[in-house]
């Protein structure tokens, strides 16, 4: 029988995102910040690729950012509601990890599969956040789809896209349990 790791199953089974609106100031500082990047970037990575990279945005870099979102939207038509929301996610929070998928040209290694390892860096970062006693979110957005906006505002190449904002800060309330799937719906058992 294997050895469980029964406080980390504990956390798995319970782990609750904190919604971004929610999350206040402090966020980590480097010091903190660095293993959670750590237990990020351990993530599943058929091939070594390491098809992904992290952008961290402080609170000066989100203001700037929250301007720069406000311009995408009336660029692309947005209502003045939708802008605001997407402001206001960059407006609030103390602190974002960007993570930027990062398409690597493998003869093995399928496009498909680098960005499900783009993503399984999104949720070791965020689980390892809440791990920590941090409040986190992982969320997007349609700015952070928008070509102008990631590589204009930051930075991104033409071969990079956003698959996530990590949204990190102290948890200002505890937010209510939400429903879970019915895994008898959503589980298939083949036994022969």
């Amino acid at each position: 029988m294997p050895t469980p790791n029964l406080a980390a199953m504990e956390f798995l089974l319970s782990r609750r995102s904190r919604p971004a609106k929610t999350l206040t100031g402090p966020a980590p500082d480097d010091a903190a910040l660095m293993p959670l990047l750590t237990a990020a970037a351990r993530t599943p990575d058929h091939g070594k690729l390491e098809p992904w990279r992290f952008i961290v945005l402080r609170e000066r870099a989100l203001r700037r950012l929250a301007g720069e979102v406000a311009a995408c939207g009336e660029r692309l038509g947005k209502s003045a509601e939708d802008i605001a929301k997407a402001r206001d996610a960059y407006d609030r929070s103390p602190l974002v990890v960007v993570v930027v998928e990062v398409q690597k040209d493998s003869p093995k290694i399928p496009p498909l599969e680098q960005t499900y390892a783009a993503g399984a860096a999104c949720l070791a970062l965020l689980n390892a956040a809440l791990a920590s006693g941090w409040g986190a979110n992982w969320l997007s957005g349609w700015a952070s789809h928008d070509r102008g906006f990631v590589e204009g505002a930051l930075g991104l190449a033409p071969h990079e896209k956003i698959a996530g904002l990590i949204h990190i800060g102290t948890e200002g309330s505890a937010p209510p349990e939400r429903p879970r799937p019915d895994l008898e719906a959503i589980t298939t058992w083949v036994t022969e």
